[in-house]
């Protein structure tokens, strides 16, 4: 008889929505299916941005409920699934993850009481904390010692903006985004790894906390719970959660790779080590995988980052503002009233592909683009600023943005082997923008590289493997987890034109206008080192 499957709820939180999926897994079996989907809508109050937690967790709860119905449905009675020793299963259900986006973070009280909702990281709280931080730790010290880009709100910038509130003053533990939600529902707390390599907290050589560099900022490391690493059990759900979710027996939760792009690096179906990968969605996170961290100042010079990964990896990477651009001049479009001709995106990247190519291109981590709102009007400044033809259509502004993407994406490849003496033969885009056949193919055309499109739903995949191979469900590496996604989940292959010529004099034009300090200008006064990452 077949190996029976598994059933795995994997809880992926997004900048603009939360979902839950469940992924049914058999050694030669990998299926994924989205049960609930919530919106994430931040919220401003008294001049701050937050994320409003507490309807995530809800969102959560509800996604749980319809996840243990669903595992339910398709479990058949009368079997007996082969399993970890250490797992139980409720209702089909066989263990939980949890991933979300970096950085952020929630302040307990010693009862274990939120004090405040969460921060969001594009709140201007940061700004100016980042000469408070280079006064104590040049740059050039700070990256040696983490690894990461010199960033305006990792969790470093934020604390050192919450210094003498009361929240900070009253807070007796500190739990990034995931290890909330997995608080919430286990009452047990840890801190995921993967995501704490994005506080700029984590020596990537060690893999464990940079005391040296939490001693000169003031940070108490103690407010931080152990650390976990993926794979290790997180708890069991709570009887409260149990009653809340339908759940009718203990189910565990498990550490997965909680930074969403850990677990997307994971969800790659990469059949050689020659790749790069470019997660991507609101970010388009561009890099490769790595045995060791990259520390020498020309990496911190290229603006690239050190986080950790999966099973000992490094995810050595340089994050470009993303789709980001083109949502917010979708959101823009839609609301000046123009929703039927200009908001409708099949139509509208039709029309772009048939826009002239290359004819004006942008800097996609010129911080000018980071704020939301009026995104069109930035991205004409920035051509009218360069010298460029300015954008006059949607569809000329579309095809300005996703020209620049695919150069951006060119451009971090090519550093990225540069400096790290990694050759790449291959370019997997995984996320949402795996769905742009029009990005796929310009990054394709700029890196002349083929580009392999999938899966869209890479963090939720990556998610449900390194859960499934902790409850024994499969086994072996990450080339044996990818080989499984290589032969369940469709792909498509894009194979670049071969005349790079054009884009060679685009990135000139490119290069040109940032020697001569012409697009950075428009930073309102921030440096291109102050690029988010999240």
């Amino acid at each position: 008889m077949p190996a029976r499957e598994l059933h795995f709820a994997a809880v992926d939180l997004g900048a603009s929505s939360g979902r839950v999926m469940v992924g049914e897994v058999a050694p030669d079996r990998l299926t994924l299916h989205e049960v609930h989907r919530f919106p994430n809508q931040p919220t401003r109050v008294m001049g701050t941005l937050h994320w409003n937690i507490l309807s995530l967790y809800q969102g959560v709860l509800d996604g749980l409920g319809a996840a243990a119905t669903h595992a339910a449905a398709r479990t058949t009675p009368g079997t007996t699934p082969r399993t970890n020793p250490r797992t139980t299963h409720s209702a089909g259900l066989t263990s939980i993850g949890i991933d979300t986006w970096a950085v952020d973070y929630g302040l307990l009280d010693a009862s274990g009481a939120l004090l405040a909702n969460p921060v969001h990281y594009r709140d201007t709280r940061t700004a100016g904390t980042a000469g408070k931080v280079a006064a104590v730790l040049p740059p050039p010290a700070l990256y040696a010692a983490t690894g990461l880009q010199h960033l305006p709100f990792t969790t470093i910038y934020q604390l050192m903006a919450a210094r003498g509130t009361p929240a900070l003053a009253a807070a007796h533990r500190l739990l990034l985004i995931p290890d909330l939600i997995s608080y919430w529902l286990t009452g047990e707390a840890g801190t995921e790894l993967t995501n704490a390599s994005t506080t700029q907290l984590i020596d990537p050589r060690t893999r464990d906390w940079a005391g040296p560099v939490a001693e000169a900022l003031g940070i108490d490391l103690a407010l931080f719970p152990p650390l976990r690493h993926p794979g290790d059990p997180a708890g069991t759900l709570r009887e409260e959660v149990l009653a809340e979710t339908g759940l009718t027996a203990p189910t565990p939760v498990t550490a997965v790779g909680s930074h969403d792009t850990a677990s997307a690096v994971v969800g790659v179906p990469a059949t050689t080590r020659d790749f790069a990968y470019i997660a991507t969605g609101t970010w388009s996170l561009a890099g490769l995988e790595l045995d060791a961290p990259v520390l020498t100042e020309a990496s911190r010079a290229a603006n690239f980052t050190n986080e950790l990964g999966v099973d000992g990896t490094v995810r050595y990477l340089r994050n470009i503002m993303g789709l980001w651009m083109l949502q917010e001049c979708v959101r823009a479009w839609g609301a000046q009233g123009n929703r039927t001709t200009r908001t409708d995106l099949t139509a509208l990247l039709r029309e772009a592909a048939e826009a002239p190519p290359l004819r004006s291109v942008v800097d996609a981590g010129d911080p000018a683009f980071l704020a939301p709102h009026h995104m069109p009007d930035r991205i004409a400044d920035a051509c009218r600023r360069t010298g460029q033809p300015v954008p006059r259509t949607p569809a000329e502004t579309t095809r300005c943005v996703l020209d620049s993407l695919a150069l951006a994406h060119r451009r971090a490849i090519e550093d990225a082997q540069r400096l790290s003496g990694r050759k790449v033969r291959v370019v997997h885009i995984v996320g949402g923008g795996a769905h742009n056949a029009l990005l796929c193919r310009l990054t394709a055309d700029a890196c002349g590289l083929p580009v392999v499109a999938g899966p869209a739903e890479a963090a939720a995949l990556g998610n449900v493997l390194v859960q499934a191979r902790a409850a024994g469900a499969v086994s072996g590496g990450l080339a044996d987890l990818r080989a499984l996604l290589h032969s369940t989940q469709p792909l498509r292959q894009y194979e670049p034109t071969g005349d790079r010529s054009a884009w060679d004099r685009a990135a000139a034009r490119l290069a040109e206008a940032q020697a001569t300090g012409q697009v950075t200008e428009a930073a309102s006064g921030q440096g291109h080192e102050e690029e988010p990452c999240v």
